[in-house]
Parts: structure tokens; C-alpha cells; sequence
């Protein structure tokens, strides 16, 4: 219920109304608009390109020599992002924050991002889509991406004064997310109001819980 509610002070309760989809409570890190639907990665690790393999130390001896290794990191960055869109993949949902060279070559090739999600965000959208978080760094990059989720639409959504992302995932299974707005006059109100909702939700499921006799 957490993931699948949010809360705006400010405005009636009757302003309050059910969305399809899911809410992301942030603002994207790079928005590139696109049409029809789009094929969604997740990733659980910085996608700027790490120099040594963990474990190993590297040891840089001069200016000209760090400066190749940014230099390098910056293309291995941008051709890891050019094979997203090669894969035709027009977002990024990451549990970290990615930096700025990812979210440059984001933009740069038509990526959309949002990062920063919390485990319990990633859960819902493992459950929902069925992928697992794809892992850049393995043997090769430029292996074909098979681990994608389809969205039917993603854009940006204000909710009072606070930006979010609002996401619509095409389900594998009977589930199909619905994200409740629920507006009061002030956060305490609407928290009665949540409280009171997921009260009444565990006491439904309750109700039909299925017995075996």
C-alpha cells in the first residue's frame, strides 16, 4: 500500500482520485519525451564504467595518464548508453544515483532516467514486469539487452508543489497497479485517511482470503 498511494496537502478530498500505473515520489533525471511504448530497464549499480575490476588496484603515475583514463571512461560510458538505444531501451529506472556523465549521455541518446529508487520500488516493479536488473558489466556489453519491461506511457505528474514520475507498466501477471491521490487540507488528515483506506483494504483481503476445506 506504501508504493501504491501518495499524499497531497493543500487540496480538497475531492481533488482525490485513482490513477493506472505506478507513482515514483521524485522528479527524473533526465525526461526525453517519446511516443507509443517504451522498453525499461532496471539497474542496481553506477553505469559510469569503473577503471580497475574490484579487487584490483590501480595506480595512475601522472596528469597525462589520468587524463586518458577519464578520457576513456567517457567513451566506454557513452557506448555502453548508445547500446541501450541501440536496443531501442528509452528508460532507466536505477536504485542509485547515476553520474553526471551517465545522465549527460542519457539525454545525449534519448534515455530517459530516474534514479534513486528505493528496494521496496524495484520489488514492485520486478513484480509487476517480471525482469531483473540488467548487469552492463559483464563479458561484453554489447550483448543483446533481454531483460526489458514494456511501458505504456511515462511522464512527468505534479502533485501539489512536488514533481513526480508517473509510469505505466504493461503486467505479466494478474496484478494490475493502480496508484490512489488522496488530497486534504493538511499531511495529518490525510494520513487518518491512508491509515483508515489500508485498513479497510487488509480487512477486504481478509474477507476473501481463500480457504481450503
Amino acid at each position: 500500500f506504501a508504493e501504491l498511494h501518495a499524499t497531497v496537502a493543500g487540496l480538497p478530498l475531492a481533488s482525490s482520485r485513482v490513477l493506472p500505473g505506478i507513482i515514483l515520489r521524485r522528479d527524473f533525471a533526465a525526461y526525453c519525451p517519446a511516443g507509443g511504448d517504451l522498453r525499461a530497464v532496471l539497474v542496481t549499480e553506477p553505469l559510469r564504467t569503473p577503471l580497475p575490476a574490484p579487487g584490483v588496484e590501480f595506480v595512475v603515475e601522472s596528469e597525462g595518464q589520468y587524463q586518458a583514463s577519464l578520457c576513456w571512461i567517457s567513451r566506454r560510458t557513452e557506448a555502453l548508453m548508445k547500446h541501450l538505444q541501440s536496443n531501442d531501451v528509452k528508460l532507466l529506472l536505477s536504485s542509485v544515483k547515476q553520474e553526471e556523465v551517465v545522465i549527460y549521455y542519457a539525454k545525449l541518446y534519448g534515455v530517459s532516467v530516474v534514479e534513486s529508487l528505493s528496494s521496496e520500488e524495484i520489488a514492485l516493479i520486478r513484480e509487476i514486469t517480471g525482469v531483473s536488473p540488467y548487469a552492463p558489466f559483464g563479458d561484453n556489453i554489447h550483448r543483446e539487452i533481454t531483460e526489458t519491461a514494456v511501458a505504456t506511457f511515462c511522464q512527468p505528474l505534479l502533485l501539489g508543489s512536488k514533481r513526480c514520475v508517473h509510469i505505466g507498466f504493461t503486467s505479466v501477471c494478474a496484478f494490475q497497479p493502480h496508484c490512489l491521490i488522496l488530497c486534504g487540507p493538511v499531511d495529518g488528515v490525510n494520513e487518518q485517511h491512508a491509515a483508515a483506506l489500508q485498513g479497510a483494504f487488509t480487512m477486504l483481503q481478509q474477507v476473501f482470503k481463500r480457504v481450503d476445506l
